[in-house]
């Protein structure tokens, strides 16, 4: 017989330019404290019965898994509540900021499945926070210090020790008003002078002894170019533009809560009416990794990973490309919940969500990762056929594709042992198995080369099994995949593990960094891979199970003729477990 058309590919789980754009995520309304908050304020008819949130980040890296928990929180109690989310970007240090990092973040929330009321940027309220700090200045309360960077710290105290005033602290408020203006003309050097708040310096709280709120900048911003040469500081400009927006609840992570005090100082002084109040939750951690945005780009810059989105990275594009759904992060996120107390999260709880995503939408395909070539020297040659292989078992409306099947096969190098140790129930001589919805075979003979390496077996088929049933009802131990050698697709997979090799990266000894806990066996290359030829034509970010190893998804490295695919997740049963206990 000739060799047939290729089969038609099975419908994969391929990313749809709407992906993830108009869902709405189930987060279990009224199952945490803020929500508890939020229900609270409504049915008290506070903020007059609105919900506005938003979800600041700073441009100054990609998102990462633990700012989607923050994304899932302040879109999904705006969207349950009837409310309004924006997005802002808290753009006030524009020596790290890039409008890269603004796209990113924009495709990332978008890819979530989330859509902002309202894009602003703390750079458009620029000019009303630089008036907001004349207002200060004319109510005495805040004043221009001439100390420099070290002498500030050095008044600032300690834990245990109260700070001391500048000696610029009682300037008048005109000498003030004068220095701030010519601060924003440009005519001093970066730190010659600050702004500060005129608070308490003897406060139990470091942010509350006269904090730093505009300082000098000589550098061009993304956005208003070299319009400025001073710039608000985070602190300053994150809750006067919560007030400006009109935002009644200010969710952000608890390492902000020592800075509540200050948020309510600077909205009480300086809003009037209707105000934000700040709310702290637990930020997500993750055992095997970091998720500091400048370690995140230690890493990249160093060349640990390829990139921000190299699928070893917890980075939302880095999850992307690993083959991970918007869905499957969204249920991570409702399944660790929204807590007050910090506390860390098992990375396989990550991993259950896709597995358990991709098991229901992944369709199922042949791939062998180290080939080893077999010949059925019984089939007649020339003869090709077609089986019927299930889709998903998962979804019987999945149906079958048919996938061909010749007299030479490529079957995975571990299913085969010429000494096989004790309950090893795959092939090795004489020993009969099923090759996966196809036909029973028994090894007959190996070919070895000349450094004595198994490079092909030889066996029988019996074409009575056809199907993957013996008439007679005699049973076999192991089901092997497999992929026709006529037919299959040559490609690359990348094997990819966790990039850190122990549970707290962060916790290294003296004189080591968590860069020196780096697993060097987070990815592993595999050239030479056969697929079947229904993955031919497959798209980026298409994702498929290969039956018997993991999810894997199609890399934007692919060309035509060049597929590349990424592991997203082994099974739950592993390939080394596999191997060990032979359930298969």
């Amino acid at each position: 017989m000739v060799d047939k058309e290729a089969p038609t590919a099975p419908a994969l789980a391929t990313p749809k330019p709407s992906e993830g754009g108009s869902v709405t995520p189930k987060l279990g309304e009224g199952g945490d404290f803020i929500r508890a908050i939020v229900d609270e304020d409504l049915a008290a008819g506070r903020h007059h019965g609105r919900v506005a949130t938003r979800f600041p980040p700073e441009p100054n890296g990609y998102l990462h898994i633990g700012h989607a928990k923050s994304i899932c929180l302040n879109f999904g109690i705006a969207e349950e509540r009837g409310g309004t989310c924006n997005l802002r970007f808290d753009d006030t240090n524009p020596t790290k900021e890039d409008v890269e990092y603004v796209d990113a973040i924009k495709d990332d929330v978008r890819w979530l499945g989330f859509s902002w009321s309202a894009e602003l940027y703390a750079s458009d309220y620029f000019e009303r926070l630089y008036r907001f700090g004349v207002d200060l200045i004319r109510k005495g309360l805040a004043y221009v210090d001439s100390l420099n960077a070290d002498e500030i710290r050095a008044y600032r105290g300690t834990l245990t020790e109260v700070g001391k005033n500048s000696p610029y602290r009682d300037r008048g408020v005109a000498e003030n008003l004068d220095l701030f203006a010519r601060m924003r003309a440009g005519e001093f050097p970066d730190g010659a002078h600050v702004l500060r708040a005129k608070i308490d310096m003897a406060s139990p709280n470091l942010n509350m002894r006269d904090p730093t709120l505009y300082r000098i900048r000589h550098v061009p911003h993304h956005r208003t170019g070299d319009a400025w040469s001073i710039y608000p500081m985070y602190d300053f400009a994150h809750p006067l533009s919560d007030a400006i927006e009109r935002i009644t609840h200010s969710l952000c992570t608890l390492e902000f809560e020592d800075h509540r005090p200050l948020y309510d100082w600077l909205v009480d002084n300086l809003i009037e009416g209707d105000k934000p109040r700040q709310y702290e939750f637990a930020r997500l951690n993750l055992n095997y990794t970091v998720m500091s945005k400048r370690k995140l780009l230690q890493l990249v810059q160093q060349g640990h990973v390829s990139g921000w989105d190299d699928p070893r990275m917890p980075t939302i594009t880095g999850l992307r490309r690993r083959g991970y759904t918007p869905e499957a992060i969204r249920d991570f996120c409702a399944r660790i919940g929204v807590a007050k107390k910090e506390n860390v999260i098992d990375v396989a709880q990550l991993e259950h969500s896709i597995r358990e995503d991709l098991n229901r939408r992944a369709p199922r395909v042949m791939g062998v990762l180290r080939p080893l070539k077999v010949v059925l020297t019984n089939y007649p040659e020339g003869r090709v056929e077609e089986v019927d292989v299930i889709n998903n078992p998962e979804d019987p409306a999945a149906g079958t594709r048919p996938v061909p099947f010749s007299r030479v096969l490529y079957i995975e190098r571990e299913d085969f042992r010429e000494d096989p140790p004790k309950k090893f129930f795959r092939l090795s001589p004489g020993k009969e198995v099923r090759l996966r919805c196809a036909y029973f075979i028994t090894c007959t003979d190996i070919v070895k080369n000349e450094r004595g390496e198994i490079v092909e077996v030889h066996c029988t088929y019996d074409p009575e099994t056809r199907g993957g049933d013996a008439p007679d009802g005699r049973r076999v131990k192991a089901t092997l995949h497999w992929v026709s050698a006529a037919h299959g697709v040559p490609a690359e997979v990348r094997l990819y593990d966790r990039l850190f090799s122990v549970e707290d990266p962060e916790n290294a000894p003296e004189g080591k960094t968590f860069l020196d806990h780096v697993n060097p066996h987070s990815l592993e290359v595999l050239g030479g891979c056969q697929v079947e030829p229904s993955l031919a034509a497959a798209q980026d970010g298409a994702r498929v199970q290969f039956e018997r190893l993991g999810y894997f998804c199609v890399d934007p490295d692919s060309r035509p003729g060049a597929l590349v695919f990424n592991r997203t997740v082994s099974l739950r049963d592993t390939w080394a477990r596999i191997a060990q206990k032979e359930h298969v």
